[in-house]
């Protein structure tokens, strides 16, 4: 699992939340710092900020979709950009969920572990 968020009090907040419910965490502070860690360890879902810096969400996820060996993994943008036409720009962009901020963390979870069981059937047929 990994959180692409810049802010540190929201990224905490992921966290927790997120190995609370037993995932093991890491995560990136921007979009290129994602898919270098992409690149090292790919994991079954990231939960991704629309607004980061260097790559914003958006071509963060259409560098992945387009690079074979990582174009499965699933990605959960989370974005304060909660307008129809954002959100349709974000699934466009190959996003597979999209939540909006401020997030209720019990629907953030269920999209993670939802996507994550996807991935694992995926990967292990």
């Amino acid at each position: 699992m990994l959180v692409v968020e810049d802010d540190a009090m929201i990224r905490h907040l992921i966290t927790v939340n997120l190995e609370l419910e037993g995932f093991d965490v890491t995560f990136a502070e921007d979009g290129q710092a994602c898919l270098d860690a992409v690149a090292k360890d790919p994991p079954y879902v990231i939960v991704l900020d629309g607004a980061l810096p260097v790559l914003d969400g958006l071509t963060t996820t259409a560098r992945l979709r387009a690079d074979p060996s990582t174009s499965g993994i699933k990605i959960v943008m989370v974005s304060a950009r909660a307008q129809q036409t954002d959100i349709r720009r974000g699934l466009e962009a190959g996003v597979d969920r999209y939540v909006t901020k401020p997030f209720d963390p019990a629907v953030l979870i269920r999209a993670v572990q939802e996507l994550a069981e996807a991935r694992a059937a995926e990967v292990n047929g």
